[in-house]
């Protein structure tokens, strides 16, 4: 017979899906902040995707790190927690959950060719409102700024036509509205 069993245990979480978060982290600027919160993420085994750091408040000597992460919501709110109890941290804002957030990233794509190449290069760049910064006979290096799924997708364009190298500066997040952080 199979009778129902009581435990005192919950049952197995089910399995939840990694979703990727973007974390704004307001911090004291001072020497080794950014390595305590870099070592929380790689002691544990957390995953960052993109970084930017940047002095918002010149007079109150803060910084706001803007960290791209990906995890299961357990995991993400671990992250949220272990940051919140790190001394030079103020605040922790999840921007995936605070909506009504603006992410931009900013990208410099370098593209090799000659010919119809050269003039499709051209063409996708004015349809994606790339910037033409630097300009050889033989490459030309775009700037473009936007959401990353935009910068991917112009990327992805662009590799057929010669692309050579790619630098980008990670996502950069803000709240929209009066309101700061």
């Amino acid at each position: 017979m199979n009778a129902p069993t009581t435990s005192h245990y919950p049952t197995a979480p089910t399995e939840q899906r990694a979703e990727t978060h973007t974390l704004s982290v307001l911090v004291d600027n001072e020497p080794g902040v950014l390595a305590r919160v870099i070592g929380l993420f790689s002691g544990r085994g957390y995953n960052i995707e993109s970084l930017t750091v940047s002095e918002t408040e010149h007079a109150k000597h803060q910084s706001l790190i803007t960290i791209v992460t990906t995890g299961t919501p357990m995991v993400i709110e671990q992250i949220k927690n272990q940051l919140d109890r790190l001394v030079p941290i103020h605040r922790v804002v999840d921007m995936t959950l605070a909506g009504n957030t603006i992410e931009r990233e900013l990208a410099m794509v370098k593209v090799r060719g000659q010919g119809e190449h050269r003039v499709e290069a051209l063409r996708l760049a004015d349809a994606f409102r790339a910037r033409v910064i630097d300009a050889t006979t033989e490459s030309f290096v775009f700037e473009i700024t936007g959401a990353s799924s935009k910068v991917e997708q112009f990327i992805a364009l662009m590799l057929p036509l010669g692309l050579v190298e790619v630098a980008r500066t990670g996502i950069a997040a803000i709240r929209r509205g009066p309101e700061g952080l």
